[in-house]
């Protein structure tokens, strides 16, 4: 279901703009620059709302993190509910973004949040396949996909983040121990994904048609599509696989 577009979303998108990756287009993309050298980095492809790269980066601090989202509107809510679990602040009363000083950011004002309360997580509103080809050979610790769009039309196969052309660009950026994670209500995407991955230089670690019966259940992040999925009665599959670097 579309999202319904959020209200003064650019404004409120640049009042935590301190929070996106430092992107300049067309230009190579260098994690180390904002992150450090030494921390491992992990993509996510697709950050929704932001309920999972939120749970998931506080449990790893250790971890750096980029959470990619091609809808802006969709994107800002993953940013606000990022930031409220940092001690950030909230939206304010009558709109705009209220500082934990009592500060309110509003009408495109900008708020520069101290580098070291901006945790490690950077959103970036861009297209992946765009993204992804300007990060360096083997720079990637593990990308994450979860519950993207199945694109069953006919001819849209090309679209799917588990098609050859995604796949060439994953198995390039991730590190000879890299992994890929996906998570997919979708039994006919599943079902194309074991097929593709092995076609397309990478080897599956580990695969289950039920997540949440499967040994990896308790350590499971949920999405709030993941929930709403489950209650329907939908099993929720799951795989993880490593590239096959020559």
């Amino acid at each position: 279901m579309r999202m319904r577009k959020k209200r003064h979303g650019s404004e409120r998108l640049l009042a935590l703009s301190a929070l996106l990756y430092p992107d300049r287009e067309g230009a190579a993309v260098l994690p180390g620059e904002v992150f450090g050298p030494d921390r491992p980095l992990v993509l996510e492809v697709g950050c929704g709302k932001g309920e999972f790269i939120t749970k998931l980066s506080l449990l790893h601090p250790e971890t750096a993190y980029i959470a990619l989202e091609r809808i802006a509107d969709v994107c800002v809510v993953a940013m606000e509910k990022y930031a409220r679990s940092r001690g950030l602040g909230d939206m304010g009363q009558n709109g705009g973004w209220l500082a934990p000083d009592g500060t309110l950011y509003k009408d495109g004002a900008v708020w520069d949040i101290p580098v070291d309360m901006r945790g490690n997580v950077r959103f970036l509103v861009a297209d992946a396949a765009d993204f992804a080809a300007r990060l360096p050979d083997n720079s990637v610790s593990a990308i994450l996909a979860n519950f993207s769009d199945p694109w069953p039309g006919k001819g849209d196969h090309k679209k799917r983040l588990t098609s050859p052309g995604f796949l060439a660009e994953y198995r390039r950026i991730l590190k000879p121990d890299g992994v890929f994670r996906f998570k997919t209500d979708n039994d006919g995407l599943f079902d194309y994904s074991l097929e593709t991955l092995p076609e397309n230089g990478f080897r599956i670690l580990w695969q289950t048609g039920d997540l949440h019966g499967s040994e990896r259940a308790a350590d499971n992040i949920m999405t709030e599509y993941e929930r709403n999925f489950s209650e329907k009665g939908i099993l929720i599959k799951m795989l993880e696989a490593s590239p096959v670097k020559e």
